[in-house]
């Protein structure tokens, strides 16, 4: 009975876990993507540099995105 929770907690961790990797992931490869596109090197280097669990890609995508 116990070990059975126990499992059930752990594989749910899991998948909260990969889900939030791949949602970083593409976060990063998408503020990435667009920043190389629109020639913003500081931007890139930044978002390739540092690793802050999708805040920096989420601020370069909602704040400084070129408009189109």
């Amino acid at each position: 009975m116990v070990t059975e929770i126990l499992g059930q907690s752990i594989g749910l961790g899991i998948v909260g876990i990969s889900a939030i990797v791949i949602v970083m992931i593409f976060l990063k490869g998408w503020a990435m993507w667009d920043s190389a596109r629109n020639n913003k090197k500081a931007w890139f280097i930044a978002l390739l540099i540092l690793n802050t669990a999708g805040i920096l890609p989420a601020i370069y995508l909602i704040w400084f995105r070129r408009k189109r």
